[in-house]
């Protein structure tokens, strides 16, 4: 696998969702390095795997490392520059998949990184624990369910206490179980879904106000589902709709005090999410398939708009949406 370095002047190239999807783009094309010297993104891009995929489920919330293949979370291939030294992070769904990516590229850039995740997922949390820590940042790991109002509200004074402060907040984690029909949703999945995905949100964000300040952003994890909703994803796609309306709510209130508050929407991403019960495994293996790119994105693809949301250098981009769909249709901004 070759090295790429998303720098600030790629990273910058725009300021709203279509720039920004172009500066993604830009970054592993100036960043790509091979043994023959600099390599265009679409030759990096084309490492990355491809469909068919192998045939695989796990009981959720399931193991990265169990993975077939391995999501490429940037512990590898991603090199920073220092664009967040000094800053403090909390993410939720941090062990894995995206949050796990976006844990290893804010490391790297200079920040400390706290996370929070399921129990059932210690295994994940302690390999990234490695990964940060041999970075020389400091790492705190808060295992708990996000459902439970008393441990999500507790996660910013947590962070505080292991970090020594809180710039950015990644509401990230999400529950995600496919049904053929509505008749099949049933009301404790319905529940599970808006708790994790959207009461923890709310929760969590009110939590972390008093200790953010001007230059602080925090980062929602929608989808393209609020786009294009897929027919077995019914209370999914409901609440990446919501992170949307909350996003650009919360950007307008908070933007007196300098807080920045942006969404990201990604694509079909390959993450334990989807060998969980987040798709249907008969069409697991063809997972990406029909986007533009011909394949499934990887975590590490995301990092760098993570990375720039997280910047206070991206000063003037509050209430947006930023795609990396693979081409596929995105919610607009």
């Amino acid at each position: 696998m070759t090295d790429f370095n998303p720098t600030r002047r790629a990273l910058m190239a725009g300021a709203a969702m279509v720039g920004a999807a172009a500066t993604t783009g830009a970054a592993f094309a100036q960043g790509a390095q091979s043994d023959a010297g600099d390599a265009p993104m679409t030759d990096r891009s084309a490492e990355f795997p491809k469909p068919p995929y192998p045939e695989q489920q796990q009981p959720w919330p399931g193991l990265e490392q169990q993975m077939d293949p391995r999501p490429d979370d940037g512990s590898q291939t991603y090199i920073g520059t220092g664009r967040l030294r000094g800053k403090r992070a909390l993410i939720t769904g941090g062990d894995s998949g995206i949050g796990r990516a976006a844990a290893i590229a804010f490391a790297k850039e200079g920040a400390d990184v706290a996370i929070a995740y399921l129990p059932a997922e210690e295994p994940d949390a302690q390999d990234l624990k490695r990964i940060i820590e041999g970075e020389g940042r400091t790492f705190a790991a808060f295992p708990g369910d996000l459902r439970d109002q008393g441990y999500t509200t507790s996660l910013p004074d947590q962070t505080v206490q292991a970090l020594g402060g809180l710039d950015i907040l990644v509401n990230n984690a999400a529950y995600q179980q496919w049904v053929p029909g509505l008749e099949e949703l049933s009301d404790e999945q319905f529940d599970q879904t808006m708790k994790t995905n959207l009461y923890a949100m709310f929760w969590l964000t009110k939590a972390a106000l008093p200790h953010l300040s001007s230059g602080s952003a925090i980062i929602n994890t929608s989808s393209e589902v609020a786009a294009t909703s897929p027919k077995n994803l019914i209370d999914y796609s409901m609440t990446k709709s919501a992170i949307l309306s909350f996003t650009k709510t919360m950007a307008k209130q908070l933007a007196s005090r300098g807080i920045r508050v942006n969404a990201v929407a990604p694509g079909p991403i390959w993450t334990p999410l989807q060998v969980t019960g987040g798709q249907n495994p008969e069409e697991l293996p063809q997972f990406g398939a029909d986007t533009a790119i011909g394949r499934a994105g990887q975590p590490v693809e995301l990092a760098p708009l993570y990375v720039a949301l997280a910047d206070p250098a991206f000063s003037y981009s509050t209430g947006q949406v930023f795609g990396a769909t693979g081409g596929d249709a995105q919610p607009g901004a």
